[in-house]
C-alpha cells in the first residue's frame, strides 16, 4: 500500500495533517526502563496463567500497544491490517456507507462531521451527535471498527441509528439509506456580484491544484472581473500537510506559511511561499475564509497563514485547535503507527494547539436551529482527554469568548428561513464582500 494513498484516506476519518515517514530511527532504550519491561512481561505471564479464560496472545499484545499509545495523546494510534484495509477502501473517497467521520470517545461513537451531501448529512445527523444503537442494538463500549463495519454496507440498504444529541432530552431515531460516497475534495460556484465560492471538504491529494482549477473556472464564468472570493473550510477535518501548504501558496507570494517543530532535526521543517505555486493567483481580489469548530489541522494551517499575512479576513467560529502533526510509521507489511511527531506554528509563531484559530469576525451559524445547544456541548481539541498542552500558553478567557452575544446576530433560524437564508455564515461573508471595497477588506496593506 502506498503511503500517499494512506495519507489521502486517513484524512477522511481523522482530524489530522499527516506527513510520510521515509525513514524511522529507533530510539535508544533507557537502561532504567529494564525493570518496567520486566513488569510488563510479568503481567503478561500472570494473565496467561491465571485469567479465568484463555487469552489470545494477539489480544494481549494489541492491548499493550493500545495502552501505550492511549497514554500519549488522542491522535496517536496503532493501525493493524483491518484498520489499514478500512483506510484503503476510502481511497479516492469512493465507498458504500453513510458518509460519517467518527471517533470513539469514552466508549461512545461520536460524530466529528457528516460529509457534505452524504446520506448521513441529508438525514440530519450533525457534528457532536453520539450514536448509541445500530438497528436497535447497543454499541456503547464496543470497538470503533465494529461500529464502522456495521454502518458500511451495500448502497441502497438501510440502517436505523439511535442518536443522542447534547441538549435534547430524548434520543433521536434516524433511518439512513446507504449510498456510494463519492467525495469531492473541492467544489466551486459563482455567486451573485461576481463573487467566487470555493469549498474545500478535505485535504487529500492534489487539493492545491484542484483549487487552482476551480479559480480558473470561476474567472471564466464571471462577467468581468471577479470581485471577491469566499474560501469555505468549515467542517474540514484536515488531511495532508503538503496540500495545506500548496493551497496557502496559491494566495501568497512571500513569507512563511507554517513551521513544524519536533524533537529531532528531521521533524523540524519550515514551509515558505513560492515553493509550490508562483505568485498570488487572485492578486487584488479580497478573500474571506470561513471556519468553524470542525475546521481542524490542515484547515487551521491555511486559515492561520492567510490571516497572519493579512491576505484574508477569517470569519465564522473558533477552529478545532489541533496543532500537532502525525507521521505514519510502518511496522512491517500490515501494520503502522500514526504517531504525533511534531507541533506546527503559524507564520507569526503562534501555536493553534488547544486555542485554535480565532476568527477576525465571529459569525454564529444562526440558520441552524440547534446551534446554541450544540455549541454549548461542542468538542474541541482542548476537550479531548490527554491532549497536548499549548506550551506557549492559552488565555482561557480568549478560548471562551465565542459565547459572548453579539448584537449584530439576533435573528432566529425561523426568521432567516423566511428570508430564504439557509446558510447564515456564508450569507454574511458574501454580504461583507458585496458592501466593501477591495481596498478595505481582506487585502494586504
Amino acid at each position: 500500500m502506498k503511503t500517499s494513498a494512506l495519507l489521502r484516506s486517513a484524512a477522511l476519518v481523522t482530524a489530522v495533517a499527516l506527513i510520510p515517514a521515509t525513514t524511522v530511527t529507533m530510539a535508544q532504550v533507557d537502561g532504567r526502563a529494564g525493570p518496567e519491561f520486566a513488569k510488563l512481561f510479568a503481567t503478561y505471564e500472570r494473565i496467561k496463567t491465571s485469567y479465568v479464560e484463555p487469552v489470545d496472545d494477539d489480544a494481549l499484545v494489541r492491548g499493550a500497544i493500545d495502552g501505550m499509545l492511549a497514554s500519549l495523546d488522542p491522535h496517536s494510534a496503532y493501525l493493524d491490517g483491518s484498520d489499514l484495509q478500512r483506510l484503503e477502501t476510502m481511497i479516492d473517497g469512493n465507498y458504500s456507507g453513510l458518509g460519517l467521520s467518527v471517533v470513539m470517545e469514552d466508549g461512545a461513537v461520536k460524530v466529528i462531521s457528516p460529509f457534505r451531501g452524504s446520506p448521513a448529512d441529508e438525514a440530519g445527523i450533525k457534528a457532536g451527535d453520539f450514536i448509541t444503537h445500530l438497528d436497535g442494538e447497543l454499541i456503547y463500549g464496543g470497538s470503533l471498527d465494529d461500529a464502522v463495519a456495521q454502518m458500511r454496507g451495500k448502497a441502497g440498504t438501510s440502517i436505523e441509528l439511535t442518536i443522542f444529541r447534547p441538549g435534547r432530552d430524548e434520543p433521536i431515531e434516524v433511518g439512513v439509506t446507504r449510498g456510494v460516497i463519492e467525495l469531492e475534495p473541492v467544489t466551486h460556484e459563482l455567486q451573485d456580484g461576481n463573487i467566487g465560492l470555493i469549498t474545500v471538504n478535505e485535504f487529500s491529494a492534489d487539493v492545491g491544484a484542484d483549487v487552482y482549477r476551480a479559480w480558473e473556472a470561476i474567472r471564466e464564468e464571471a462577467t468581468g472581473r471577479v470581485s471577491g472570493l469566499v474560501l469555505d473550510l468549515r467542517s474540514n477535518p484536515g488531511g495532508s500537510l503538503d496540500e495545506a501548504v500548496a493551497l496557502s501558496d496559491l494566495f501568497l507570494d512571500e513569507g512563511r506559511i507554517v513551521s513544524q517543530r519536533g524533537r529531532g532535526r528531521g521533524e523540524t521543517l519550515l514551509y515558505d511561499a513560492e515553493t509550490v505555486f508562483r505568485g498570488d493567483m487572485a492578486e487584488g481580489v479580497p478573500i474571506v475564509v470561513l471556519i468553524d469548530a470542525g475546521s481542524a489541522s490542515a484547515s487551521e494551517i491555511v486559515a492561520g497563514a492567510l490571516q497572519d499575512h493579512r491576505r484574508a479576513l477569517v470569519m465564522g467560529q473558533r477552529s478545532f485547535g489541533k496543532g500537532s502533526v502525525q507521521s505514519l510509521l510502518p511496522l512491517g507489511r500490515d501494520a503502522a503507527l500514526k504517531l504525533t511527531t511534531a507541533r506546527y506554528f503559524t507564520p507569526s509563531g503562534a501555536s493553534v494547539q488547544e486555542g485554535g484559530i480565532a476568527p477576525d469576525i465571529r459569525v454564529p451559524q444562526l440558520s441552524d436551529p440547534d446551534f446554541a445547544l450544540r455549541e454549548r456541548y461542542r468538542t474541541r481539541e482542548s476537550d479531548l482527554r490527554g491532549h497536548l498542552i499549548n506550551e506557549l500558553g492559552v488565555d482561557d478567557e480568549e478560548m471562551e469568548s465565542d459565547t459572548i452575544a453579539d448584537p449584530r446576530f439576533q435573528l432566529t433560524a425561523e426568521e432567516l428561513e423566511e428570508q430564504g437564508i439557509e446558510d447564515f455564515q456564508l450569507h454574511y461573508a458574501l454580504e461583507t464582500l458585496r458592501r466593501t471595497t477591495k481596498s478595505s477588506v481582506a487585502l494586504r496593506p
